[in-house]
């Protein structure tokens, strides 16, 4: 299994790399690579989902909230047979269903539109709410980084979320260290984003967001909470899998020009 796993990754990481020098436009790379392995465990194992009949009502949903990082949803989606080689290639070209974030598309698994912070955990609240009250077993996940934590409605739907003990609702807190203007303050202060979680009622749990025991764990953790919603606060290199990508901030949005491309070849023959 670790070994699917890992090939998973690595082919998840080419495609965005490859995709992002094709469509020659600037891309938000950084958050997009380091959120690869939670991906991949989370569709090949946890999330229940039909790519040839991607409306069927027992199906899980998953929001990316921050979506800029989109690139790295489409690639899962893509390498999930969500859609076709031609369809994941209009990325970024005028036209395109494909752009610097989502837009809600069932038929492409693409559950919600998300542009603006903040706002993919009240989103999702609802959602595990609505199926509590059906009595369905429909289960909710969402994606969302750590500098995103600073917009307060975040903390309104946590409040909402536990007071409702929707432990149907599982949010990843993709916690690379930084947002796009700098550091963020997590870990350089008193600010503990896992005492924060745990503040407003969550069932909590640190990774290694790049180790995929611990992502496995921290599933089966969350699945098994009876009464409180799950926040997995998963420690990440923002940039994954490319050196010079790696923790540094002037890729959280950038062009990979040929001779960037080039130097991320050579990298990717070593994943």
């Amino acid at each position: 299994m670790m070994d699917d796993f890992n090939k998973t990754s690595k082919d998840l990481r080419r495609l965005i790399i490859n995709k992002a020098y094709e469509c020659g436009q600037s891309t938000h790379l950084g958050g997009a690579l380091s959120m690869v392995d939670i991906m991949c465990v989370l569709y090949s194992k946890f999330l229940k989902f039909k790519p040839d009949e991607p409306k069927f009502e027992d199906r899980d949903i998953f929001i990316l909230s921050k979506g800029h990082t989109v690139l790295g949803y489409l690639a899962t989606l893509y390498h999930f047979k969500y859609f076709s080689k031609e369809v994941f290639d209009t990325f970024q070209v005028n036209g395109s269903k494909f752009i610097a974030h989502p837009i809600k598309n069932l038929d492409y698994g693409i559950e919600s539109s998300n542009g603006s912070l903040g706002q993919g955990v009240s989103y999702a609240s609802g959602m595990a709410l609505g199926f509590k009250k059906r009595e369905k077993e429909n289960r909710v996940f969402v994606m969302m980084g750590d500098g995103e934590c600073n917009e307060g409605s975040v903390w309104e739907a946590a409040q909402l979320s536990s007071e409702m003990q929707l432990n149907n609702l599982i949010v990843i807190v993709d916690k690379n260290d930084y947002r796009n203007d700098g550091s963020t303050a997590y870990d350089k202060s008193d600010l503990k984003l896992e005492n924060m979680w745990s503040a407003f009622g969550w069932n909590t749990i640190s990774i290694n967001g790049h180790n995929f025991d611990e992502i496995l764990d921290a599933f089966n953790n969350a699945l098994n909470s009876e009464t409180k919603p799950t926040a997995i606060i998963a420690s990440t290199i923002k940039g994954k899998g490319i050196s010079f990508m790696e923790s540094n901030n002037d890729w959280h949005h950038n062009r990979i020009t040929e001779s960037v491309y080039e130097q991320c070849l050579v990298e990717m023959e070593k994943m």
